[in-house]
């Protein structure tokens, strides 16, 4: 009844030699392979272009967790307070505040948004020692930004959206785009937009990204010296190659990707006792496709694997029960808990076969019914 080969949860796809032989040659003719070089400053300004800020509002460096941790500094997270964040996440998020001196502290997110609530997060009675709080977009959905902004007025704690699955979002919801509080993009391979590693910071204050640059730049600025406290986060001119040939496609890309999102809404949202993403495919595009059933996912999981459909629990059970991070506070976890134990991704990628999906969504409809 079903495929016997695999269908792989994920295949990443980035631009191809013939693709990036150009920008390929405008290295090797420059002899510039880091430091700020030609095609990283072009890569941004484009980038500038398409997210609607000034140049000087985007930073694009080496990854998507630099671009984190860099921002918590540049916001002036204290040293050694806490970062308010979700365990619902990925653990980068949590790797991102430990690697700015803050201690990780796990908040419980919202089961209507699967995120942080600005409003439950200002009536805490314990923000008195808290240096920042890490917003996470769940794969990708609309962070609204200017109620986050509006929280750093109220509160003077400043925010960082963790917006890694958001390069599409923040383009086009716009209560997603960019303002005060800074929003840190990944550009891994396995993101919508990929460059292979990579990461942007996006935010209209214009003195944070100043900073975060010299932050990500050895803590220098117009002269070759340690000004500030800094590290290594530049993103080389290859790394900037893919990134422009990535743009010279986006276009088509996001296109499949865009059909690809709504079938998968058509197909799934007439299975009962399953839920979708919140917002899932409103007006924005993501790499991943993640559902929820009503109870337990396990036994759904494995039926899928034995009819031959790869799935991903993407976030696994939470960062707060993971090694690393199970002896940081937090505070009781019931909605995390919930989604952590329903939650998991399905096949999605941008040459995914209509034959496939539909061998997907009736091998999901058979393992609901086993289940």
């Amino acid at each position: 009844m079903f495929a016997m080969t695999s269908i792989p949860v994920m295949r990443p796809q980035l631009p191809t030699t013939e693709a990036l032989a150009p920008y390929l040659r405008r290295i090797d003719e420059a002899r510039w392979y880091s430091n700020h070089g030609p095609l990283l400053r072009e890569f941004e300004q484009r980038l500038a272009l398409y997210f609607g800020v000034l140049p000087e509002q985007i930073a694009v460096v080496a990854n998507g967790t630099v671009a984190l941790s860099a921002a918590l500094i540049a916001v002036g997270a204290s040293p050694g307070s806490r970062c308010l964040l979700p365990s619902w996440t990925y653990v980068a998020s949590a790797a991102a505040a430990w690697a700015a001196t803050l201690q990780p502290h796990f908040v419980d997110v919202s089961p209507e948004t699967w995120m942080l609530d600005p409003e439950v997060l200002k009536r805490r009675e314990d923000l008195d020692g808290v240096g920042a709080v890490m917003v996470v977009s769940a794969f990708g959905s609309p962070v609204h930004r200017a109620a986050w902004d509006r929280f750093t007025n109220d509160t003077g704690i400043p925010v960082v959206i963790d917006g890694a699955a958001a390069f599409d979002t923040v383009a086009n919801i716009p209560e997603a785009s960019p303002g005060r509080s800074p929003i840190a993009i990944s550009m891994h391979a396995t993101k919508v937009f990929g460059v292979g590693e990579g990461g942007l910071l996006l935010s209209t204050d214009e003195s944070t990204v100043r900073r975060f640059k010299q932050i990500c730049n050895f803590g220098i600025w117009d002269v070759p010296l340690g000004q500030i406290l800094g590290y290594n986060g530049k993103l080389n001119e290859y790394n900037a190659a893919v990134g422009l040939a990535m743009l010279d496609q986006w276009h088509v890309r996001r296109e499949k990707l865009r059909n690809l999102t709504q079938r998968c809404i058509d197909r799934l949202s007439s299975i009962p006792d399953l839920e979708l993403l919140p917002r899932y495919g409103r007006g924005w595009i993501s790499s991943y496709c993640n559902v929820a059933t009503s109870g337990p996912s396990g036994p759904t999981i494995k039926s899928l694997r034995d009819l031959g459909v790869e799935t991903r629990r993407w976030w696994q059970n939470g960062v707060h029960v993971q090694d690393a991070y199970r002896n940081f506070q937090r505070d009781a976890l019931p909605v995390t808990e919930s989604l952590a134990e329903r939650v998991f991704g399905l096949p999605f990628f941008h040459d995914l076969r209509d034959d496939e999906l539909d061998n997907v969504v009736a091998s999901l409809r058979n393992a609901l019914v086993t289940a």
